[in-house]
């Protein structure tokens, strides 16, 4: 726990609310969903000179007679929302950490930097049976009580796996999260409920701005060399032989395959993935994207 609220001196080498051409990319077109800080409407009052032209209101001004513009000012705020995955299936890593690991030190780093920058920050923790949210506030507590969660969550659990799916999860996202948020979406997206997910995620974008942020392992996209290894769940252990040549293709070509249908439906949904892996090394990851400017 220690380590995750030491990631607040860290956090300000990144700018989450910058990012957007980047983001954009990710998305894979030239435009996203991804705003930038933008203007709101204030009000309107009689046309002064030097005013725009262009935001002049026309319907007021036809309806007194006299010229009226409208008045805009910048956005206040952009509340980060952070909702990380710390199911049964982040509990696993091959070499340097869990994912469940990655994904809290990532979650950290944006809820840091997020405050930094003067945003409101929030989230959400999830596990297969339960999830805890924090209403994002501009207070160094919601980033602690999002840290003690991810604490919690990230212990070793002998309860399996059911209960509720991600899909689920992205459900109750929608409800807490508030209009003209930005929306970080922390997971392995290791799921089987593929239209469910979809339309979860369809609403979500609706009404906020989402970024998936995947955390894999190397050893989910390829077999190692051929031999024989111990693989555990933290209660169990089995021996994993990876002689046979076909078996370790077949299971490369099914991981290429599956990753490929969850770029594709993101892409669809305009939703940038970012990649990151158990031996990524956090802070310089997020930093090519969200770049400290």
């Amino acid at each position: 726990m220690a380590d995750l609220i030491a990631l607040r001196f860290a956090a300000r080498f990144i700018n989450v609310t910058a990012g957007g051409r980047t983001l954009a990319h990710l998305a894979g077109s030239k435009r996203s969903n991804q705003r930038g800080r933008g203007v709101e409407f204030d009000e309107v009052r009689q046309y002064a000179a030097g005013d725009d032209v262009r935001s002049i209101d026309w319907r007021v001004t036809a309806r007194s007679g006299t010229a009226h513009t409208k008045l805009f000012h910048e956005e206040r705020e952009r509340p980060v929302l952070v909702a990380v995955d710390q199911r049964q299936t982040m509990k696993f890593g091959s070499r340097t950490c869990f994912k469940s690991v990655q994904a809290a030190h990532a979650a950290s780093l944006l809820l840091w930097s997020g405050l930094d920058r003067g945003e409101r920050v929030g989230g959400m923790v999830f596990d297969d049976h339960h999830f805890d949210d924090v209403r994002p506030r501009r207070s160094r507590n919601s980033v602690l009580a999002m840290i003690g969660h991810l604490h919690a969550y990230g212990q070793p659990s002998s309860v399996g796996t059911g209960g509720q799916d991600l899909a689920d999860h992205i459900r109750q996202l929608s409800r807490i999260a508030r209009p003209g948020s930005h929306t970080f979406i922390i997971s392995d997206f290791d799921a089987t409920e593929g239209d469910s997910l979809l339309e979860g995620l369809r609403h979500l974008v609706r009404r906020t701005q989402v970024t998936a942020i995947r955390i894999g392992d190397p050893l989910e996209q390829e077999l190692p060399v051929a031999g024989r290894y111990v693989v555990t769940d933290g209660n169990t252990k089995t021996a994993l032989n990876t002689a046979d040549a076909q078996l370790r293709r077949r299971f490369s070509e099914d991981a290429r395959d599956r990753h490929q249908q969850l770029v594709s439906s993101l892409q669809g949904l305009r939703i940038p993935l970012l990649e990151l892996s158990t031996i990524d090394p956090t802070l310089p990851a997020l930093q090519r994207v969200f770049p400290d400017r």
